[in-house]
């Protein structure tokens, strides 16, 4: 039989659910705005003006900011069992 640990019992926190969304929000921003770039490169559209720079530029930095969400979703998650699991 397995021993009850005290990581079962940890709850999530608000900040952890708002990293994640935010990141999958980031991620999906990107790809729209990816298929959005190709689109607009097939019609012709005049890719220096407007604001094609800053979605060009937010497929670049967008991924990578989500990244470093998930990351520290990650890292808190698992400082915060630690904690739990020393009884502290």
């Amino acid at each position: 039989m397995s021993k009850n640990t005290p990581a079962e019992d940890v709850p999530v926190r608000r900040i952890d659910r708002i990293l994640a969304f935010m990141s999958l929000g980031l991620l999906a921003l990107s790809i729209v705005s990816f298929f959005a770039i190709m689109i607009a490169s097939a019609s012709g559209a005049d890719m220096s003006t407007g604001i094609w720079p800053l979605v060009g530029v937010l497929v670049y930095i967008a991924p990578v900011i989500a990244f470093a969400m998930i990351l520290a979703v990650l890292i808190m998650s698992f400082a915060r069992r630690a904690r739990a699991n020393r009884g502290g």
